[in-house]
């Protein structure tokens, strides 16, 4: 799926829901107001767990030792604090994680270390054979670590939107015309026409077009709210998009 930008919002309601994103609610926690601020801080470095391991990877660390290092990090990031640092200014939360890990990894790596299994340390749940499979395609590629994080950021956003599209689906016990009207949206190939994939699921074909038309308006209204919980303002989330356009054609 490609995202695509929408017409900004600036209604009181709106304003009011984006004070609860998550990369809000941490960062007021930065500035000790928020009771909220562990639970949302690890909602966010869920999506981020890929593209740091493939930064420390591309970086010339082994799959062991990326997957030690990641791990450690977050414990740090998340137990330490390291939020309150943070600022408005500093803007997304993208950027201020990839300059903490550098930051990490450059002179807090020995310290973390020695304490890396502690029974207190924070832990985020990754797969790191899933893990090292993305990587070894991401590894064929002439790209930066910079650039391989990038990358897999604008990734998994995408991925983690079509996961909370297909939940909704399903929830309603509609799986099979999400799986149906998905292939047809910008980024998929299918040798299905309209005509073929209603057919199997013996409906019009308008029907479908209209599932179709719906599922990606849904999908640039998630796409919107999962980049909200990420940028200290709603001025930025159009920014943010374009950036991941820009990221994802190369």
């Amino acid at each position: 799926m490609s995202p695509s930008d929408s017409t900004h919002d600036d209604t009181p309601a709106k304003a009011q829901w984006f004070n609860t994103t998550h990369w809000s609610v941490v960062l007021a926690a930065g500035a000790g107001s928020s009771p909220n601020a562990h639970e949302a801080l690890e909602k966010l470095c869920r999506t981020y767990w890929y593209p740091l391991y493939a930064y420390v990877r591309r970086k010339g660390h082994s799959p062991e030792d990326a997957q030690d290092l990641t791990q450690s990090f977050f414990g740090h990031f998340v137990e330490k604090n390291s939020v309150g640092r943070a600022s408005r200014q500093r803007g997304k939360f993208r950027t201020f994680l990839l300059a903490s890990l550098k930051n990490f990894l450059t002179n807090e790596w020995h310290r973390a270390h020695a304490a890396k299994r502690g029974a207190h340390a924070t832990h985020i749940s990754f797969d790191a054979t899933e893990a090292e499979q993305l990587y070894a395609h991401d590894a064929t590629r002439d790209l930066t670590a910079e650039k391989i994080y990038e990358q897999a950021w604008a990734l998994a956003f995408l991925e983690r939107v079509r996961a909370r599209l297909r939940e909704e689906y399903a929830a309603d016990g509609r799986t099979e015309r999400f799986d149906a009207a998905e292939q047809f949206l910008p980024g998929y190939q299918t040798e299905l026409t309209y005509a073929e994939a209603a057919r199997r699921l013996d409906i019009p074909e308008g029907t479908l077009k209209s599932d179709v038309n719906r599922l990606k308006r849904r999908y640039r209204e998630l796409l919107r709210a999962e980049i909200a919980h990420t940028v200290a303002e709603p001025e930025e989330i159009a920014d943010e998009l374009r950036h991941l356009m820009k990221v994802l054609s190369g």
